[in-house]
């Protein structure tokens, strides 16, 4: 498994530098937790590396090869697995159906539904299943789960890819307390077995899986370290933490 090592990246759109990066480096077996407010650069950073945007100018090396020079395909197949924001899962399907599709074979969605499981491929998929929890729901189509179950079944289906470093956007949007601390969980687990790097909101679950943060602002690092670093960073509380103190506050009022 290789380290991730980013170095002059940036990127402009009509003009606008969204993303401007001099270094970045995330382990092997590393789970990198990137905050910032609102245009920060943070989704524009993952479709950097997953080859959904190509910068103006920088590099990403991961196992030996320089993302920003590969398509999303080849990306994928170099061992770097994205999970987007909002689930994007087949709703008509079983979620058993689903996992199958994303099993990672030589062969195209068509032929997939119509491919025979074998004994192996079935273990692979009840193993990962249990990982996440929807074991016990696989007969079940895919649009009647909840939202957290959703977002679980994505995170199964790039695991499935078999992924060395794993993109996850924003998580815990949208899933109650219980969901989020069981996603919490489910990230540290894999951590064991790939790199992660997450985006995410809410500071609560970053508590709970943060083991180093990196603030982005205004497409530049901020700062880096561990979350009580940051959470008392002056320059964090201004640029972030604060103004969502006071968004917060003043709903809170009115």
């Amino acid at each position: 498994m290789d380290s991730l090592y980013v170095e002059r990246l940036s990127v402009s759109f009509d003009g606008f530098k969204a993303l401007d990066i001099d270094s970045f480096e995330v382990q092997r077996n590393e789970l990198r937790v990137v905050i910032g407010p609102n245009g920060a650069g943070k989704t524009t950073l993952l479709d950097v590396l997953c080859g959904k945007t190509k910068p103006d100018e920088g590099h990403a090396i991961f196992a030996d090869a320089d993302l920003t020079k590969m398509s999303e395909d080849e990306i994928v197949e170099l061992g770097v697995g994205r999970k987007f924001q909002a689930p994007s899962v087949f709703e008509s399907l079983s979620v058993f159906d689903n996992l199958m599709l994303a099993i990672k074979v030589n062969r195209g969605v068509f032929s997939s539904l119509f491919h025979r499981v074998d004994h192996a491929e079935k273990c692979r998929i009840g193993a990962v299943a249990e990982q996440v929890g929807l074991q016990d729901v696989l007969s079940q189509e895919a649009g009647a789960l909840s939202h957290g179950q959703k977002q679980w079944l994505e995170i199964a289906m790039v695991i499935l890819q078999e992924p060395q470093l794993l993109l996850v956007d924003e998580p815990a949007a949208g899933m109650s307390d219980e969901e989020t601390h069981r996603t919490g969980e489910l990230l540290l687990t894999l951590a064991a077995d790939h790199s992660l790097i997450v985006i995410e909101h809410d500071m609560e679950f970053v508590r709970q899986i943060a083991r180093k943060v990196t603030v982005l602002h205004e497409g530049r690092i901020l700062m880096e370290g561990a979350m009580d670093e940051v959470q008392n960073d002056p320059r964090v509380i201004e640029c972030y933490l604060g103004s969502a103190m006071d968004r917060s506050e003043s709903h809170a009022a009115g």
